[in-house]
């Protein structure tokens, strides 16, 4: 996988059990577990995950459908910026603008999230998205997206 990123900024959440929530969260999220993405680093303001790209992620050139490498980006943007949010809080895509620079090729897809900007009512988020071919690592897409912090409406199971 790709180094872990150096985000040059360090976030506090305003929820110290964040990650219990986001595992919580994680468990209820049937369309991540169905495409096999699974987060694998997390901390405040920043989440990173990775699913194999099967048979079923991929369009008729077998490569990874662009629906889902927009997927894998909302995921780990979404969840960067729930990192952030009070625990009565939540956050739902507000805009998602993503570029493609290569094709998707390869066994694994890759995601890392960060909030660039947190706000009151809106957080900013990066992605970028990379795909694996043993050990060759392309970077497929990167992806800018608003979230939107419902106060108040958080879901608990």
């Amino acid at each position: 996988m790709p180094q872990k990123f150096q985000a040059p900024f360090q976030y506090q959440s305003k929820n110290p059990d964040f990650k219990k929530l986001i595992a919580d969260k994680l468990s209820r999220q049937h369309f991540m577990n169905h495409i096999g993405f699974a987060v694998t680093y997390l901390e405040a303001g920043y989440v990173e995950g990775s699913a194999p790209i099967n048979q079923n992620l991929r369009q008729q050139d077998d490569m990874v459908h662009g629906g889902v490498i927009a997927t894998v980006a909302d995921l780990v943007t979404g969840l960067s910026a729930f990192t952030l949010v009070g625990p009565d809080d939540r956050v739902v895509t507000s805009d998602l603008k993503i570029s493609y620079f290569s094709p998707g090729m390869g066994d694994t897809i890759f995601a890392r999230g960060w909030v660039i900007k947190p706000g009151k009512r809106l957080h900013y988020c990066e992605a970028e998205i990379y795909s694996f071919d043993g050990e060759k690592q392309t970077l497929i897409a990167k992806a800018f997206a608003i979230m939107a912090v419902i106060h108040g409406k958080n879901k608990e199971s």
